[in-house]
């Protein structure tokens, strides 16, 4: 059976900004990434998913609705990887973790530049897909 893994896109209320950390082990240790985690036995997704955020944000199922918007197959390495994408509802959510350093970062960076984020290019795809699916994710609500 495939080792399920997530990764959790979180962006700031009025979408200007997501929620990344920076790798303090490896693998990838210095780069930036986003949030996420293992998904244990017996666990769906998306409760991994909320589980793993509140772990290492302190994000809860009030602050955020995350969505499923795709998943990686890595055969060779008998993995799986769920990407869920979120909107917080507030401005005033503390952010707060010890297993990596949390920071949020524009949007205008270049995600697919392997020096300085983790995942081979994978965030850079990411956010292009949210982009083109942001209403359809999100509700149409951009901001309010």
């Amino acid at each position: 059976m495939m080792q399920g893994y997530n990764v959790l896109m979180v962006y700031s209320r009025d979408m200007d900004k997501l929620l990344m950390c920076r790798r303090l082990k490896d693998p990838y240790k210095g780069l930036s990434n986003l949030v996420g985690g293992k998904i244990e036995p017996g666990e769906t997704g998306v409760d991994a998913a909320y589980r793993e955020l509140a772990e290492e944000t302190g994000i809860t199922r009030e602050d955020i609705a995350l969505a499923h918007v795709m998943d990686f197959k890595y055969y060779l390495q008998n993995c799986c990887v769920e990407v869920y994408a979120g909107r917080l509802k507030r401005d005033d959510i503390a952010v707060a973790g010890d297993e990596n350093e949390l920071y949020w970062s524009d949007l205008d960076c270049n995600f697919f530049d392997m020096a300085l984020y983790a995942g081979e290019g994978n965030i850079g795809h990411m956010i292009e897909q949210v982009n083109m699916y942001r209403d359809k994710i999100f509700g149409g609500v951009t901001s309010q």
